[in-house]
Order: C-alpha cells, then structure tokens, then sequence
C-alpha cells in the first residue's frame, strides 16, 4: 500500500517582525504617515510644485459658508437631473422646449412632444408642494398650433442658411482655354 501525502495549506499566519513582535500589515499602517510626509517633502524639493495652476493664488470657497456645496459641486460635475422641485423643472424645460423641438423631425412628433408638455405643466399645477418652501408653479401652457407654426419658421429659416452657406461655397465654373475669356 502506498502512502497518500495530504497537501499542505499555505501558511497565512500573519508576518511579523522580529524585533517587536507585532505584524508587519501594522508596522506598515503606524508609519504611513511618517512615508506619505516623506514622499510629498522630497517631491517639494524637486519643484514638482513648482508650477501648479492656482499658485500664489488664494481658493475660491466661494461667497460665505454652504454646507449644501459638496451636493451642488457633484451635481454639476455628474450633470445630475431630476431632483429639482416640480415648478423649477417645468421652467427649466420650458426654456428648453424650442430647442428640443428644433431637433424634431416632424410635425405630428413637435405636436406630441408639446402635449407632453402641457400635460406635465398641468400635472405641476394641480400637484399641491411638497414643502413649505416649494415654489409655485408659473409656467403657462404652450398652444400646440402657435408652436408648430413656429417650428415650421424655424426650419424654414435654418434651410435656407443651409442652402446660403452651400452656395457660398460653390466655387464658380472654371471655363475651359478654348471658350476664351470672359
């Protein structure tokens, strides 16, 4: 009969050092700061901060004192939509409509996306608020039929600029050496 060897699990003890007897993973954490100090202190005297943008300059924080600035600042940066109060948004896509309708193709999709959004207006209205500070909703509906007509200006006038532009760019036809000069 032969004798089965068992494998041998790896040794997972932690390390530790020999002179104080703690792990080395500890070690590591206790002096991370005394490290991270060294490394910005010798990059210093290289000048890697030499020409950083903003030098010499003091950090704008602002005009007094926000505590909402983190949220706003990741708002911005993400381009974070939807968490506006229903009035505000109503207004912030009322000043966008026209040129959401801009990029439509036809009249029966402007129709339906200005329905869509009189019935969001409508719907922002007779919604009571939602806090004490919420502001009223003040934007009108829009009429379906001035808004079409409107767009259809607005077309209208974008391909002829386009049909401007391509004749400017039309260079005139070369005549040929044995039609003479004009």
């Amino acid at each position: 009969m032969s004798e089965e060897r068992k494998p041998t699990a790896p040794d997972r003890s932690p390390e530790r050092d020999e002179r104080t007897g703690r792990s080395a993973a500890a070690a590591r954490i206790h002096n991370q700061s005394r490290w991270v100090d060294l490394q910005v202190q010798q990059a210093m005297e290289r000048g890697e901060f030499d020409d950083l943008p903003g030098r010499g300059k003091p950090i704008d924080l602002g005009s007094g004192h926000d505590p909402d600035w983190w949220v706003k600042k990741l708002i911005e940066r993400e381009q974070i939509t939807g968490v506006l109060p229903p009035a505000l948004a109503i207004r912030k896509d009322d000043l966008e409509l026209d040129g959401r309708l801009d990029k439509v193709p036809t009249e029966r999709e402007v129709r339906r996306e200005v329905e869509e959004f009189n019935e969001r207006v409508r719907k922002a209205i007779y919604t009571p608020p939602t806090g004490p500070t919420a502001p009223p909703v003040i934007t009108k509906r829009r009429d379906v039929e001035a808004e079409v007509e409107a767009w259809r200006e607005r077309r209208t006038a974008r391909v002829e600029a386009q049909r401007a532009a391509l004749a400017e760019k039309q260079p005139e036809p070369r005549r040929r050496w044995w039609q003479g000069k004009p």
